[in-house]
């Protein structure tokens, strides 16, 4: 919700700055306040929603994803890795060739709702590009969480003061 708040709120800002022929008879300039607007509130709704989903899985003892942008960014490489090597049985086997057919749709021409109908145009590949976003930031999220787990349980040998025992 926050990605597509964000991506409405660019279209309307975009149309105010560059449009000056009507939108579907409307004046853009109605028509980039709306969208402007209609974006903020998504958005909006969708960090209380985020949040709210948050303190619940926290309070359920459920595995939330950690990490910033850059850091989910870097453990995608490892997350893919470890999927491969079949040492990550979290996600899926089948979600990183999902995500790649995501990103050949993305990139082919080809599209359900060809790009010259306007403003419709996109929003199958703005629903595609979300979906993909969420799915591996989340993805990568957990695993950075399943990580820094891994690093604070001792191991078999280790009796928690840093020394392996001999």
């Amino acid at each position: 919700m926050v990605y597509f708040g964000g991506f409405l709120g660019l279209v309307g800002l975009l149309t105010l700055v560059f449009r000056d022929g009507d939108v579907v008879g409307m004046p853009a300039v109605a028509v980039g306040i709306g969208l402007l607007v209609l974006g903020v509130v998504v958005g909006a709704f969708g960090v209380v929603r985020r949040r709210k989903v948050r303190r619940r899985k926290i309070a359920r003892g459920e595995p939330v994803p950690v990490g910033d942008v850059f850091e989910r960014a870097r453990a995608l490489p490892g997350l893919l890795r470890e999927v491969r090597q079949g040492t990550y049985a979290d996600l899926p086997k089948s979600r990183p060739f999902i995500w790649a057919l995501a990103i050949v749709y993305l990139i082919s021409p080809i599209d359900i709702l060809p790009d010259l109908l306007p403003l419709i145009g996109v929003t199958d590949d703005a629903g595609v590009f979300v979906w993909l976003l969420t799915s591996v930031s989340t993805a990568t999220g957990l695993y950075l969480n399943r990580q820094r787990e891994r690093a604070r349980l001792p191991g078999p040998r280790d009796f928690g003061n840093g020394e392996a025992s001999r």
